[in-house]
């Protein structure tokens, strides 16, 4: 298995994405090969620094002089930039050289690569990012998390069946539930978008639609798949990492308060390792861009080494578990079905 990491992509590049890629080598014998594209010189530097040998037969460095930085407009740069190394690392993936792409650059760069370059799957208008959340009861899927802020009901509906085939094939969940995020539990809840989106998943065969969810139930229902626009799926996203880093703050502020909580804190030092690791993004390492003709795996902008090694697990269990023929099947069954006509009307 073969995969292209874009070494230049992220907050801290290209120091954690070498980190990573180190950690990675050394845990899933299942890569056979890792690309590390990006600025040659550079990365040759940071690889002397960290100690990887560039003569180790499972990683090579493919030369890309230029980089897309984190501010700079996605499609537009991708046109511009040719020679980016979101470009080159996506292009080995089109061309058939790596089998996944994995970055922690500019997403909307990653997505417009992704797109213009491998096209979506059969039957897919728009891919989507999803992004895991930790609950009571496993993961929860959000999608989609910020591909596509201007999303139809349509596509929401080839998100359920995606995000179904990812849950069923890559995690393992037998029949995955799917909630569509709404104001309130009632059908009768919502927007005009998601009254419309609700109807039309109600007629997908195929998925086990739960119907309306709320922000709550992220995190206390047994949820698996959480369906909603880019736009909506990217601010839910943020606020709730942003909310998990506050409550560890203000804990350890709290902690630190007096002698007799620090003794405390020591002696429940593993529950808060472990609540630590279960709620961080770093764990998860990156989201699946579902829906394009390829394996990508978007990683947060300010991922840590531990986050860009999870980020290439991540990819090489997607490549492992053949998700695109599966959603390929769905989508075909879908289309086969007598429902059809009213999906997608």
């Amino acid at each position: 298995m073969k995969v292209a990491l874009d070494a230049m992509g992220g907050d801290r590049a290209p120091a954690v994405n070498i980190g990573g890629a180190i950690a990675a080598l050394r845990l899933y014998p299942k890569l056979e090969h890792l690309f590390l594209v990006g600025d040659e010189d550079i990365l040759k530097e940071e690889c002397a620094k960290q100690g990887l040998n560039l003569n180790d037969k499972r990683v090579s460095i493919v030369h890309a002089p230029e980089v897309i930085g984190m501010s700079e407009p996605g499609a537009k740069t991708v046109r511009r930039k040719k020679q980016s190394s979101i470009s080159i690392a996506m292009d080995m993936v089109k061309d058939g050289r790596a089998d996944a792409f994995v970055s922690a650059g500019n997403t909307g760069a990653a997505v417009a690569a992704a797109t213009l370059k491998l096209r979506t799957l059969k039957g897919i208008d728009r891919a989507g990012i999803a992004s895991a959340i930790p609950n009571e009861h496993g993961l929860c899927n959000i999608l989609d998390a910020g591909a596509n802020p201007e999303a139809k009901p349509e596509h929401l509906v080839a998100y359920a069946i995606m995000g179904t085939a990812f849950a069923r094939h890559v995690l393992g969940v037998k029949n995955p539930r799917v909630g569509l995020m709404s104001n309130g539990e009632e059908d009768e809840k919502g927007t005009t978008f998601t009254k419309e989106t609700f109807k039309r998943l109600r007629a997908t065969p195929g998925i086990n639609f739960i119907g309306n969810v709320e922000g709550h139930d992220l995190f206390d229902s047994e949820l698996d798949v959480v369906l909603c626009d880019g736009f909506v799926g990217n601010i839910v996203l943020k606020s709730v990492e942003a909310t998990a880093k506050a409550v560890s703050k203000w804990l350890k502020a709290e902690l630190k308060g007096n002698p007799l909580r620090l003794c405390g804190a020591a002696l429940a030092s593993g529950a808060f390792k472990a609540l630590k690791e279960k709620s961080s993004y770093e764990t998860y390492g990156g989201s699946p861009l579902l829906g394009v003709n390829g394996v990508v795996i978007i990683a947060h902008g300010s991922s840590s080494a531990l986050a860009i090694q999870n980020a290439i697990r991540v990819a090489v269990e997607t490549v492992e578990h053949g998700v695109n023929p599966r959603i390929e099947e769905a989508l075909a069954a879908l289309h086969e079905s007598p429902a059809a006509e009213v999906i997608e009307a």
